[in-house]
């Protein structure tokens, strides 16, 4: 068989892809892909720093609680006990410097250890607190007072016809008093070609009341008849 018989006869190098297929998934089944297994060690690397930065923060918490909690406790002891001011404690004040002098060692660590503040401070507390008070004091009486005021309506009636209406607003609006301000007037029939007076008027309920108006305009009696309150609004 010649050397050209045997190339024909030899198909290994034509199926070579096969065999290259073949070989891939045998390591593959080995090793498990490469991209595959990559990617799951970077996945737990990742899950694993989570866990220790958890535990971490976890423990840090704990801490702070704990600081907390030792803290409201020394709180709520000294506002439970003010006497505690004056015996201070060894450990609450480490750094206090205490003086002896001709043996009297407990009246000077009393003098040194001012862990609550002196008379002193709390006289100027007090006068701090009272200036404040004194100025709010004076700030609000500077302001004006709320004066209660109303709007009254009244009808002023003649005793005909023939009563000049023109005279007869002119005698109302002479009634001047403080806390009396006249506003818009009309003239309103009534029958019979007679016709009342609709005056407005602003009153201060503390200076002017309707008792005092309708007195004062039924002065006028030679032209006013009648005095009737139409409309009451408080302001």
């Amino acid at each position: 068989m010649s050397g050209l018989q045997c190339l024909a006869s030899e198909n290994i190098w034509f199926d070579k892809h096969r065999y290259d297929e073949a070989e891939r998934r045998f390591y593959e089944g080995a090793n498990g892909p490469s991209s595959s297994h990559g990617g799951d060690q970077e996945l737990v690397s990742r899950m694993k720093t989570l866990e220790l930065e958890n535990q971490t923060l976890h423990k840090v918490v704990q801490d702070m609680r704990a600081a907390l909690q030792k803290l409201e406790s020394r709180v709520a002891f000294l506002e439970k006990s003010p006497s505690a001011a004056a015996v201070p404690s060894s450990k609450a004040a480490p750094t206090q410097q205490v003086r002896v002098e001709n043996g009297d060692d407990d009246e000077d660590d009393d003098d040194d250890m001012d862990l609550f503040g002196s008379d002193e401070d709390d006289e100027e507390t007090a006068r701090l607190k009272q200036e404040r008070v004194d100025a709010y004091a004076a700030k609000k009486a500077k302001k004006p007072a709320l004066i209660a005021k109303s709007s009254i309506l009244l009808d002023v009636k003649p005793w005909d016809d023939e009563t000049d209406m023109a005279k007869l607003e002119e005698c109302v609006r002479s009634v001047q008093v403080d806390g009396l301000l006249w506003g818009a007037s009309k003239l309103l029939p009534v029958g019979y070609g007679i016709k009342k007076l609709q005056i407005n008027c602003v009153v201060e309920d503390d200076k002017v009341g309707t008792d005092l108006l309708e007195e004062e305009i039924t002065k006028f009696e030679d032209y006013v008849q009648s005095v009737d309150v139409a409309a009451f609004n408080k302001i």
